[in-house]
């Protein structure tokens, strides 16, 4: 059964990248200038595309438009990006691959990029993983990349290239800022969408905002009680003659769940951990030739906080119901948990130490209005007694849970 449900949770997750992403009022500028309005699949890109999926009508096909056919594009009210061919440094900032060279190396390339602020002075990004960097422009026939650059100095120590600060002096000034206006900006995405918009403010008063803007709410605070199916089984490594298997045992939890919305993707994604207190009680009884009494009785106490930290894909059925799926690692932390093995008569067989490991979990849940919740989810199994020489304890269970969420 515990198969057959994991095997259909795992499709379920394969299949998520169908779920809706719709199409949005959006245009199209061609190598010959020619604006068509068409409806844009609103991918909510979180790395720059190279291609993107249009329709012209809403009864139409879904074509396909490349870097290569396209030199602008946009969807109104939400995302605007243009084609630039030019140069950009590719320099990592990870400490593995700095070089000692603090000159910027770059390559000519062809790229879509994203208008954040649009004015006089313009500021757009790129951004690919584990890459992201910043450009700008006072004519659109001429974008600059905004040079930062990390890199070894004697000794081993870090250093860094702020060269962005010298060229938003001379290129991007107002002799109404600061002394120290330009030395207080940093190479990130709000610092600088600060910055030029205080400077297209200072020069002009048309100057537009195209920068992401969070929709819904970043995190969510969420009561999650839930209802276990639960099971042991001991297994001695030894003599088969001595193994338990527990009946399943219906147990009780409660957990809450703090949930970060990843800003990318239309909310599809987010982060979350999970502190839960979960109790598992039981006994079993076997029969056994070679101890004394004829019988053998098992009696385990289980209790422990379980942190789930998972990632979970939205996939939106209508503007107030939802379909999720999870993706867990389960850190576990026993607290006065024992296992026991006693004879017929009440004396201490073995006892066996409780050394809670970590497990992985899978889950299908439903969302409604951003505050009611339900989930199964199952988690594989966990071994309780670590690298015990002689016994092995796994512990299993399912879950039902129902979520209410606080904010």
């Amino acid at each position: 059964m515990k198969t057959k449900l994991l095997f259909i949770l795992i499709t379920l997750l394969s299949l998520s990248t169908y779920s809706q992403i719709s199409f949005e009022k959006g245009y199209f500028v061609n190598n010959a200038n020619k604006k068509t309005e068409c409806l844009i699949k609103n991918m909510d890109w979180k790395n720059n595309p190279t291609t993107f999926e249009f329709k012209r009508t809403e009864s139409s096909d879904i074509e396909i438009a490349t870097i290569e056919t396209v030199a602008e594009f946009g969807i109104y009210n939400i995302s605007k990006y243009v084609r630039s061919t030019t140069k950009i440094d590719r320099s990592s900032k990870n400490i593995k691959y700095l070089t000692t060279n603090r000159n910027p190396e770059f390559t000519e390339e062809t790229l879509f990029l994203k208008v954040l602020i649009e004015g006089q002075a313009t500021l757009y990004s790129y951004i690919e993983p584990d890459l992201r960097r910043y450009f700008y422009s006072k004519d659109p026939s001429k974008i600059d990349q905004l040079i930062f650059k990390s890199y070894f100095v004697e000794g081993g120590n870090i250093a860094k290239n702020n060269r962005f600060r010298q060229q938003l002096f001379t290129d991007v000034n107002c002799d109404t800022f600061k002394k120290n206006r330009i030395n207080n900006v940093s190479y990130t995405k709000s610092s600088l969408i600060d910055y030029f918009m205080d400077y297209n403010g200072c020069h002009s008063d048309t100057v537009v905002n195209l920068s992401k803007k969070r929709t819904g709410k970043a995190f969510n605070l969420t009561i999650r009680p839930r209802i276990n199916s639960a099971s042991v089984s001991i297994k001695n490594t030894t003599s088969s003659s001595k193994n338990f298997d527990f009946a399943n045992e219906t147990t009780f939890g409660i957990g809450a769940e703090l949930e970060y919305i990843l800003p990318f993707n239309k909310n599809k994604w987010s982060f979350i951990i999970e502190p839960t207190i979960q109790k598992y009680t039981s006994e079993e009884t076997i029969s056994i030739s070679n101890v004394s009494g004829g019988s053998l009785r098992a009696e385990v106490k289980y209790n422990s906080i379980e942190l789930p930290v998972s990632i979970r894909h939205y996939m939106f059925l209508t503007d107030n119901s939802k379909l999720f799926v999870n993706a867990s690692f389960v850190f576990d932390f026993s607290s006065g948990s024992t296992i026991e093995l006693k004879r017929s008569d009440n004396s201490t067989y073995d006892a066996l130490p409780v050394k809670s490991g970590s497990n992985v979990g899978i889950g299908l849940g439903y969302k409604l209005y951003d505050k009611f919740s339900a989930e199964l989810r199952y988690l594989t199994s966990r071994e309780l007694t670590g690298t015990h020489p002689h016994w092995e304890v796994h512990y299993n269970s399912i879950s039902l849970i129902v979520g209410y969420s606080l904010f």
